[in-house]
């Protein structure tokens, strides 16, 4: 994130805390660049407290929602700000929403894993068959032990993550049954992404997490790309161009680790080379014969 995406972010995040004295400060440093979707999205937060910075150009209507907020990428912290885009998108999830975020590698839609309407809602929105699994995410190594049953050694899931991969274990019970009920197995996601990991915490619980497309299209490294999901979506968080590699559309790579000492590659991914070295140069597991996955 640049510096004038960072100024327009905190002038985001000042019109939130009603500092508006502040937000206009930041404004008209940035107003010189040619940041046309941050300032569509200053629009949206503006419109939503009914007020208007005389700055910011007219741009509400490149954009049908009145509830985007702007995201950020995994290396910033702008402490409380980003604390509130946290708040935001767990009332969201809560409130039983299906919320877009931005990821370490595509950008996503998620909801709470436990609750049952949203994940049927999920699927709604993405026109995604009941049969293809979601993958969840959470914020620590330890809460994958809680989810799934862990078969490997804990550093192997410490080398794996957080990162750009999709563990799979047989399921715990304590998992929604509704969630994924034709398969025993869970895809475990932990991103290397500050506001996936902080977002999973605040929710005391798994979020269900896929790619923020309609099922069977290319994913999405800019909000813009999936607008057509955006009036079913309860926020979308702009965390901006994620990647300038068409590689990161390629979504977390997806490894089978539920048979002890074995790894079975079910979607390449992103990461498929570093993970599979990790997992039979250092870890030394076999690999078992691959199968592909549908988004």
């Amino acid at each position: 994130m640049d510096k004038t995406e960072e100024l327009l972010y905190l002038a985001a995040v000042c019109v939130e805390l009603d500092e508006l004295e502040c937000a206009v400060v930041a404004v008209e440093a940035a107003k010189e660049s040619d940041q046309q979707d941050y300032y569509c999205v200053m629009t949206s937060v503006l419109g939503n407290k009914e007020i208007r910075l005389p700055s910011v150009p007219d741009l509400h209507h490149s954009t049908p929602l009145d509830n985007t907020i702007v995201g950020s990428d995994s290396s910033l912290d702008l402490g409380q700000g980003f604390h509130n885009v946290v708040a935001s998108c767990a009332r969201c999830l809560s409130n039983g929403g299906v919320i877009a975020v931005p990821t370490d590698t595509i950008y996503g839609v998620a909801c709470l894993a436990q609750n049952t309407e949203a994940v049927n809602l999920l699927y709604e929105i993405k026109q995604r068959n009941f049969k293809n699994p979601i993958a969840i995410s959470v914020a620590r190594i330890d809460d994958i032990y809680r989810w799934s049953k862990v078969t490997v050694p804990r550093q192997v899931l410490e080398d794996l993550l957080p990162g750009p991969v999709t563990v799979v274990f047989e399921r715990s019970p304590e998992l929604n049954t509704a969630l994924n009920p034709h398969t025993h197995l869970v895809g475990i996601r932990i991103p290397g992404h500050k506001l996936m990991q902080d977002l999973a915490k605040e929710c005391g619980g798994p979020i269900a997490l896929t790619s923020a497309n309609i099922s069977g299209t290319s994913s999405c490294l800019r909000i813009e790309e999936f607008d057509t999901l955006w009036p079913r979506l309860d926020l979308v968080v702009n965390g901006g161009v994620l990647s300038d590699s068409n590689e990161s559309r390629l979504g977390s790579t997806v490894v089978d680790l539920s048979v002890p000492g074995t790894y079975r590659i079910i979607r390449p991914g992103s990461a498929h080379g570093p993970t599979t070295s990790c997992l039979r140069e250092k870890h030394k597991l076999n690999e078992a014969a691959s199968e592909s996955s549908n988004r």
